[in-house]
C-alpha cells in the first residue's frame, strides 16, 4: 500500500487508483470530495448541467490534426505515484518527433476564478502525462467558454507540490471513510451537493453550540 504520494518510488497498485475529478472536489472542500467519493452522491444545479452539456463535444473520444497539432479527446490518463486515474478533455500532442511538449487542455464552463482550483486539476492531468509518457509537460491550458479564452497554466513546483499534497490527502480521506464536517463558507451557497451537504446543521460551530445548549438545559432541569 502506498503511504506518501511525495517520494517518487511510491506507487500505488491499479486497485487502489482514485478518480483524478477527486482532486478537484478536494480543492473546493473535503466534505464535497467526501460526499461524492465515498458516500457516492451527487446533485446537479444550473452551473453543473451547463458545464455538463459543454462537455459532450469534448468527451467523444476522438482524433484530428489542426494547424500542426495531433489534437486527442478524451485521452485516458493514470498516475501510480499520485494514485489516481481519469481522461483529459484535449491533450495536443506534436506532429513532429522531437517537437514542443504535449499540452494537456481542460474545458471549464466559466471565467477563471480567484482559487488555485481548476489549476489543480490541469497540473494533475499532466503530471499523469508526465509519468505515462516519460516527458517533461511545463503548462497546461484551460479554456473558459464564458470569455472564449484559454487560459495558461505554468505547472510550478509549487503548483505540483499542492496537486501531491492533496492526491495523499485524498488517499487517506478515502481509507478513512468518513465525511468529516465543515464550517460553512461563501462558496457553499453555489455548490450543487448544498441540500445534501446541510453545512448550517453539520458545522463544527453549530456541534459546539448544540453541545452548550444541551449542557446548559440539564443543567437547568437539574436545579
Amino acid at each position: 500500500m502506498a503511504t506518501s504520494s511525495s517520494e517518487p518510488s511510491t506507487r500505488y497498485r491499479e486497485d487502489e487508483l482514485l478518480p483524478l475529478s477527486g482532486l478537484r472536489h478536494l480543492a473546493v472542500c473535503e466534505r464535497q470530495f467526501a460526499l461524492v467519493h465515498i458516500e457516492q452522491s451527487w446533485a446537479d444545479n444550473f452551473f453543473t448541467a451547463e458545464g455538463a452539456l459543454l462537455h459532450r463535444s469534448v468527451d467523444q473520444p476522438r482524433f484530428e490534426t489542426r494547424r500542426g497539432r495531433r489534437l486527442v479527446h478524451a485521452l485516458p490518463l493514470h498516475s501510480r505515484c499520485l494514485g489516481v486515474s481519469g481522461r483529459a478533455d484535449l491533450v495536443e500532442f506534436p506532429t513532429e518527433q522531437g517537437g514542443d511538449p504535449p499540452v494537456p487542455v481542460e474545458f471549464k464552463r466559466g471565467h477563471p476564478k480567484d482559487d488555485d482550483v481548476d489549476e489543480v486539476q490541469v497540473c494533475a492531468q499532466a503530471m499523469c502525462l508526465e509519468e505515462m509518457l516519460g516527458v517533461v509537460v511545463p503548462q497546461g491550458l484551460i479554456f473558459y467558454h464564458q470569455v472564449r479564452h484559454r487560459s495558461p497554466v505554468p505547472l510550478s513546483a509549487a503548483l505540483r507540490s499542492r496537486v501531491e499534497a492533496l492526491a495523499l490527502q485524498m488517499h487517506n480521506l478515502f481509507r478513512l471513510g468518513r465525511t468529516p464536517v465543515v464550517n460553512r463558507m461563501p462558496k457553499c451557497s453555489t455548490c450543487s451537493l448544498f441540500d445534501l451537504c446541510q453545512p448550517e446543521w453539520t458545522s463544527p460551530k453549530r456541534k459546539i453550540w448544540d453541545n452548550w445548549r444541551h449542557m446548559a438545559r440539564n443543567l437547568l432541569i437539574s436545579e
